[in-house]
């Protein structure tokens, strides 16, 4: 228990750290609060410093802004009661700490020592306690090191006493059975599938009394979003670089310096394993030749692994002439060794053979052109925005700064989801998302160094479309309502016609068998709900009906099967139950212990102390 409680004291210390190190040099003025006599409030003997409170307030936001969090000021946190929670765990502590003092817990001066001298963050680059980082790092969190060496004792003091009171749990039996067998249980089962081609008849076509019907029964399926009128006008490289010369010179030049890209030697994919001396390199290559090993166990057998010793794509020149002479001149062989190298004696292996390459400046220069194209588009539109802006600035409409600057102007009813033409740009929907209709256009970049400008026509409230305008939309709709209706009202007939003679089997249908499938499951091709479903019939021979939008599906439950005991995973998921249980159970018992101690203690707290502390945040 004595080893639990050391670990866990050491891990609250490196907490304690991080927490200082987050604060930073941000104290939001928690240096105003003067010494540590300030209380917001005290449990028994134990007090609750105002600077500890501020500290633990402004860790909470830090870790707020860490996780993405929507509380990123005070009056945001006490809004949402965060601020109380804050407040009732230093409660805890300090309920705690008064009792650990009462029973006579504690620890002495040199078990804080070491404490702090494990912690990383007090560690010097060497790894040695560095005294003057501590005392500074201290110094700039408003901590003393009395004060901060109190600390940790009483967080340590804490931790043995928790180890104490819960220590020791175990999960009742009873309690992990029902558990164990819920989640071990599988069940067999046959399934059947009913298809259009099932049907007795096909399906027709909807009158125009039903297709109207159908779609006054179902305006919501129909509705089309709000949506948004826009103009913008746009330009990108794509747009201009067929129209920029390319330099030939220019295009040589850059095939010369990519040279090692286009033309390469023969290589080879290697492994190198470096032995200690030539005879251990020859009675390895020996016991291979003869059978007796192979070289991934010649690999493991020194303590390495195939990524230790891997030299990747590897030419002539990577490696000694000696070895580069005897592994390049032959294709065949995969083991070559013993060969010199660098470190010492060693065996290669080739994984791959590389044949030498080349692909010519012909070859490569219609790809070259286009990257220097591109490039120049760039610079060209780059050399093009101060004009842009300054048009725009001067009170120019998008009309007008298209036919200026040669920019394209266009227009699109944007809605959420859109990512076609330009909105396929983040940039775009981005803006698009947030222009309003009293916005000056102003010019915004693209990610492909591109830029655009847009306007805001007008915004088109959320709508269904007149029948006549979505005719096919909804006579496929309606199809597909038709066709599920139908094809389980079919599969329901045949279960009622097993229910008086005859077995599945006997269906003019393809049988599927699924054997020992679990709750979590999953039956590729089936409807997500299938299994869940089968799990809820209550013994073998039962069957249901499991709807699906182009065909249903009839199961038939086989077999209920309980987890094998002794098996792997079941030993697996009981130690994972047992674990859980009892952290669970641990976690009620000290609460409860907790909130006991401080209804037995008292709590006096001082609201014009935290009012205070309140005000010191931005």
């Amino acid at each position: 228990m004595a080893k639990r409680a050391g670990k866990k004291a050491s891990d609250i210390i490196v907490w304690i750290i991080l927490a200082l190190l987050m604060v930073g040099l941000a104290g939001f003025g928690i240096g105003s609060f003067g010494t540590s006599a300030v209380e917001v409030g005290r449990v028994g003997t134990a007090p609750i410093s105002a600077r500890q409170y501020a500290r633990a307030l402004q860790a909470e936001l830090r870790a707020q802004a860490a996780e993405g969090g929507q509380f990123t000021s005070l009056s945001a946190m006490r809004a949402a009661g965060l601020d109380r929670a804050v407040l009732d765990g230093l409660v805890a502590r300090a309920a705690l700490t008064h009792e650990a003092e009462a029973m006579g817990v504690s620890v002495g001066d040199e078990e804080v020592a070491r404490q702090i001298r494990n912690t990383t963050a007090f560690q010097g680059p060497g790894g040695a306690f560095d005294r003057s980082g501590y005392e500074f790092l201290l110094q700039q969190q408003g901590f003393t090191t009395e004060e901060f060496e109190e600390t940790v004792r009483e967080d340590i003091s804490r931790s043995l006493l928790q180890s104490g009171v819960v220590g020791g749990l175990e999960m009742p039996a009873g309690f992990i059975e029902p558990l164990l067998a819920y989640q071990t249980e599988t069940r067999s089962f046959t399934l059947a599938r009913v298809t259009e081609d099932d049907l007795a008849t096909g399906l027709t076509a909807p009158t125009q009394e039903e297709l109207q019907a159908y779609y006054d029964e179902n305006q919501a399926r129909f509705e089309r979003p709000e949506a948004r009128a826009i103009t913008y006008a746009w330009i990108t490289p794509d747009m201009i670089m067929d129209d920029v010369s390319v330099d030939e010179t220019a295009l040589r030049a850059l095939y010369d310096e990519r040279i090692a890209q286009y033309v390469q030697p023969e290589r080879r994919l290697l492994e190198r394993l470096v032995l200690t001396s030539e005879e251990e390199a020859n009675s390895a290559i020996a016991a291979l030749e003869a059978g007796e090993t192979d070289f991934d166990i010649l690999v493991a057998e020194r303590g390495l692994t195939l990524e230790d010793i891997d030299l990747g794509e590897v030419s002539a020149n990577d490696i000694s002439d000696a070895a580069a002479e005897v592994i390049f001149a032959d294709t065949e062989r995969e083991i070559f060794g013993p060969l010199e190298s660098a470190f010492g004696p060693a065996l290669y292996r080739v994984n791959a053979v590389l044949d030498a390459s080349e692909i010519t400046f012909e070859e490569a220069q219609d790809d070259l052109r286009d990257e220097l194209a591109e490039d120049a588009a760039r610079r060209a539109i780059d050399a093009m925005v101060e004009e842009m802006d300054d048009l725009l600035a001067s009170g120019a409409t998008l009309e007008e700064l298209a036919a200026e600057t040669g920019m394209v102007l266009d227009t699109v009813t944007w809605r959420e989801g859109a990512d076609t033409g330009i909105a396929a740009y983040d940039d775009f929907r981005e803006a698009a998302a947030t222009v309003s209709e009293t916005g000056f256009p102003e010019l915004l970049p693209l990610s492909d160094g591109g830029q655009f400008a847009l306007r805001l026509d007008e915004v088109i409230p959320a709508s269904v479309p007149p029948l006549d305008e979505i005719t096919d939309e909804v006579t496929q709709a309606w199809r597909d309502t038709q066709l599920r209706e139908r094809l389980t009202d079919r599969a329901q007939s045949l279960i009622t016609q097993l229910a008086t003679s005859g077995s599945l089997e006997d269906l003019d249908l393809e049988l599927q068998q699924e054997e020992l499938i679990r709750r979590n499951d999953f039956i590729p091709d089936a409807p997500p709900t299938l299994v869940a479903q089968i799990y809820q019939l209550d013994g073998p021979g039962d069957l249901v009906v499991i709807p699906a939008s182009r065909s249903a599906w009839i199961a038939r439950l086989d077999s209920i099967n309980s987890g094998t005991e002794g098996a792997a995973d079941t030993v697996a998921l009981r130690a994972v139950f047992e674990a859980q249980g009892a952290q669970a159970m641990a976690q009620d018992l000290f609460e409860a212990y907790g909130q006991a101690l401080q209804a037995e203690i008292g709590i006096s707290l001082d609201q014009g102390v935290i009012n205070a502390v309140h005000a010191q945040f931005p």
